[in-house]
């Protein structure tokens, strides 16, 4: 679940200390009481002695009042402890909190492909097109057959049918992540986050996966990780932290139903635990993401100063800001948003539009942009945000830090 900063209870009420001169005032009329009521209800024989009117007359209001002053105090003190353990308390959570809440993951290694990338092709240049702004979001045919709509789509031999498209573009991922599994003993335990949103068969797409991790050399075995985007990730901070396995996440867009405006992509990512994963060095490290509980610009920018926080680290450090997924409604926020906390806001100016470039490229969307931002800090950038949004079912962005790992010298 969420790690929720802003539900950390208030600091207990401090309890108002006596106040000198209303004790002082008090003594004062004790004192007075007492001599008033000794002259009007002693007797003669009282009044002709003097020590014993006065110790009447003076010491009775002054035991009164020293006894109402202590109940005073010790009620004042029981109160500043109670506020003090609960102050304590208060701390101990909120230092909880947030240490649940900064918890990263090591990106181990990310392979992404979009209609910027031929097959064969090196990352580099698709890099430098997605930088640069390139933009491939054009009107073409559909998978489908349905012509003028605008979308990008993977390229490949289109003789061969979707199928064998979307079999390369599979394959093609998991040859750039398999590498780095083979410095892994064959019995590490790999959880498989598998996303794909396509309108091919259900068989068909299963069929596929099939083939493409049957040939793609990688020894380890998986088991599926419930849940689905971002969520899975948090969940996963909050869950697993302490576990031995990979978090392996490839996630597809491949001939959506509905294809205006969408971008095909396939993407790879192989996370590890930094408290159990000692073997293979970090390429970046991915820190909490931080969802908008809403799509108002408020809820946005507290996603933002979260998720900022969580590194921990200020908003001019961010070199480039990576936008995808994002709807219409959320544009308004999301501008607010970037110009609030002086954030990178322009097109080609180290902010990347991906929805503008490729087009929508719906569950993939986060995976897409983190797989981009860690392969941008490969070539030598530093930290990088992320506004995503993604599915349907999605009730606000997503905002999260991909930052580079720090060299030993620092």
């Amino acid at each position: 679940m969420p790690v929720r900063l802003d539900q950390v209870p208030a600091l207990a009420p401090r309890p108002v200390p006596p106040r000198a001169w209303l004790w002082l005032g008090l003594l004062l009329l004790f004192l007075l009481l007492g001599v008033g009521l000794t002259l009007l209800f002693g007797d003669e024989a009282l009044r002709q002695q003097p020590v014993d009117f006065w110790g009447l007359a003076l010491g009775v209001p002054l035991l009164g009042w020293g006894l109402l002053g202590l109940g005073r105090a010790l009620l004042y003190i029981g109160q500043q402890s109670a506020a003090d353990g609960w102050d304590e308390a208060r701390e101990e959570d909120l230092i909880r909190r947030t240490r649940r809440g900064r918890r990263s993951q090591q990106v181990l290694s990310a392979s992404v492909y979009t209609a910027l990338r031929k097959p064969g092709e090196k990352p580099g240049a698709q890099m430098d097109a997605l930088l640069k702004g390139t933009v491939v979001l054009t009107a073409q045919p559909s998978r489908l057959g349905e012509p003028g709509l605008r979308h990008s789509r993977l390229p490949g031999d289109t003789e061969g049918g979707p199928e064998l498209i979307l079999l390369g573009a599979l394959a093609q991922v998991l040859a750039d992540l398999a590498p780095t599994l083979t410095h892994l003993p064959d019995d590490t335990p790999l959880a498989l986050l598998l996303e794909v949103d396509s309108s091919l068969p259900e068989h068909q797409l299963r069929r596929v996966w099939r083939q493409a991790w049957s040939e793609c050399g990688i020894r380890q075995s998986t088991t599926p990780v419930e849940g689905s985007g971002l969520t899975a990730l948090d969940q996963w901070l909050d869950q697993r932290i302490d576990d031995q396995a990979l978090l392996l996440v490839v996630a597809v867009q491949f001939a959506p139903e509905q294809p205006e405006g969408t971008a095909e992509a396939a993407v790879g990512l192989l996370f590890g635990n930094r408290l159990t994963q000692t073997i293979l060095p970090a390429i970046a490290y991915l820190h909490r993401p931080e969802q908008a509980r809403g799509p108002s610009t408020e809820a946005v920018r507290y996603g933002a100063r979260q998720a900022l926080d969580w590194v921990p680290l200020e908003a001019p450090a961010i070199q480039h800001v990576w936008r995808v997924g994002v709807t219409a409604q959320q544009d308004a926020a999301l501008n607010t948003v970037l110009a609030e906390l002086s954030l990178p806001a322009k097109p080609k100016q180290s902010f990347c539009n991906l929805d503008a470039t490729l087009g929508h490229p719906g569950q993939a969307s986060p995976w897409l942009a983190i797989a981009a931002a860690t392969q941008t800090i490969q070539c030598g950038v530093g930290p990088q945000f992320i506004f995503s949004g993604g599915g349907a079912n999605e009730a606000g962005l997503w905002s999260t830090v991909v930052t580079p790992v720090p060299s030993l010298s620092n």
